[in-house]
């Protein structure tokens, strides 16, 4: 097939304002989990270590993206956009920026010549969304209060009166509405409010599929490009979704670790929740070249596939080899060839011990039978960063493969059977190592989504070593 090349990357994640910066925690830490700020989640109001509590909530640390602010005065986009109070919006534009700046491809005439599209996934949309959620359900919280006053003996007038000024009280928690705020409750309409924004004339697509969104628009953005409809695409992910309501559902599903999330580990017990945001500028690799744009890594292949019918919270080790097989074969080279897999990564036994299976067993009937290709997950840094995931490790793939580095997995530390057995081909390194003499500059990056969905995406660097 023809090649897809990377020649921009831009992020923002919890300790990463940069691709760079990214790299650099991935390889030598720190973890970005900390304490949840409490303007975020009202710890007092909701944790408990009581499990049979209604709505508890035990975990009370996240990978939380704190003082981000956009600069909005570089361009003049419609008074919408500009006026916009969507958190998510902005630092998705800001990524989108910086990752054409990186890309040599800054916005201008040289940019508008070029037919341009935008795919992000996009799980939340920020601050908006989560005020919106509290406000609409005013009617039903007002009803609930007049019946419990009516049992209390409150005639009309009173009632009328508390409610009147609890329902005021109530409003001013919240930022105003209107025409400029529409959109910002709409996790979908953040790629068109993007292209509206630069006059982008590509067309745009959204994705929204738990941790896979940021895979999927790359390889919708591969399908893009070799089709001709457009000339560059920017693909990516954003998630700002750490608010009450999920912390609380996630916790009740047991999915929260109680204090360190470990990865590939035999004590692997839950996830942390995290934020941020990937982007990064794809072109047809013989256009990077002809251009002589820097290439940090070309796409050779990827795969996508659903797990077989049963349960869709629970990864089927069936679904991942038809995954890795569709990717190599589009490749071009066997998977035996690949020395470093960036995994999703789940942080739970389950998930870990479905993904590294299925990635053994596709080595083991490729050929592959030495513990010679290495793991890591961006997640054991970042957290679980939803639509914002698949793009962070493919990101640090690409960085890896630049550097010419396997990266270490964070969170690593009992390794269990598939990564310790006689028959293990798959190791996690505790540190750094530079990149095997000849071994060919390969990557495998995947991303499961909770609705069953695998992604996995080749990398490979052909440029003279």
């Amino acid at each position: 097939m023809n090649r897809i090349a990377i020649v921009g990357m831009a992020c923002r994640y919890p300790d990463a304002a940069s691709p760079q910066e990214l790299w650099e925690i991935a390889v030598d830490g720190p973890r970005a989990s900390r304490w949840l700020p409490d303007v975020r989640m009202g710890h007092w109001d909701c944790i408990s270590s009581d499990p049979a509590l209604p709505d508890p909530f035990y975990a009370h640390d996240a990978a939380a993206l704190e003082g981000f602010a956009s600069n909005r005065t570089p361009h003049t986009p419609a008074t919408t956009a500009y006026r916009s109070p969507d958190s998510a919006f902005w630092l998705a534009r800001d990524a989108l920026g910086r990752a054409f700046l990186d890309a040599d491809l800054p916005a201008g005439e040289a940019l508008a010549r070029k037919t341009i599209s935008v795919v992000i996934g996009s799980t939340h949309n920020g601050e908006p969304s989560r005020a919106n959620e509290v406000r609409h359900p005013w009617p039903y919280a007002r009803r609930l209060v007049v019946g419990a006053l009516e049992e209390m003996g409150w005639d009309n007038v009173r009632i009328a009166e508390f409610t009147a000024r609890l329902e005021a009280h109530y409003h001013r928690r919240f930022p105003p509405t209107g025409q400029d705020t529409v959109a910002s409750g709409l996790s979908n309409a953040v790629a068109g409010r993007i292209c509206s924004y630069y006059n982008f004339n590509g067309g745009d697509y959204s994705v929204g599929e738990a941790c896979s969104p940021s895979l999927i628009p790359v390889t919708t953005a591969g399908s893009v490009l070799l089709s001709g409809v457009a000339d560059v695409v920017v693909a990516g992910g954003i998630n700002l979704s750490i608010d009450p309501l999920e912390i609380i559902e996630f916790a009740r599903a047991g999915a929260l670790v109680k204090n360190e999330m470990r990865l590939y580990d035999r004590y692997s017990n839950g996830l942390w929740r995290g934020e941020g945001c990937g982007m990064v500028v794809l072109m047809r690799e013989e256009d990077a070249i002809a251009a002589g744009n820097r290439i940090y890594a070309s796409i050779a292949g990827w795969g996508i596939s659903y797990d077989d019918q049963g349960d869709i919270t629970r990864p089927e080790v069936s679904g991942h080899h038809r995954t890795l097989q569709h990717a190599y074969e589009q490749a071009g080279f066997g998977i035996e060839t690949v020395p470093l897999f960036e995994v999703d990564g789940t942080g739970t036994s389950v998930g870990d011990s479905t993904e590294l299976t299925a990635l053994s067993q596709s080595r083991a009937a490729a050929g592959a039978h030495t513990p010679s290709a290495a793991i890591s997950s961006i997640k054991g840094t970042i957290g679980h960063t939803k639509a914002a995931a698949g793009i962070a490790g493919l990101i640090k793939a690409a960085m890896a493969l630049d550097a010419q580095i396997l990266p270490p997995a964070m969170g690593f530390t009992n390794p269990g059977e598939l990564l310790t057995g006689k028959r293990a081909n798959l190791r996690a390194l505790h540190g750094a190592e530079a990149w095997p003499a000849k071994a060919p500059l390969r990557a495998g990056v995947s991303a499961m989504g909770l609705g069953g969905i695998k992604t996995h995406v080749v990398l490979e660097k052909t440029e003279p070593r």
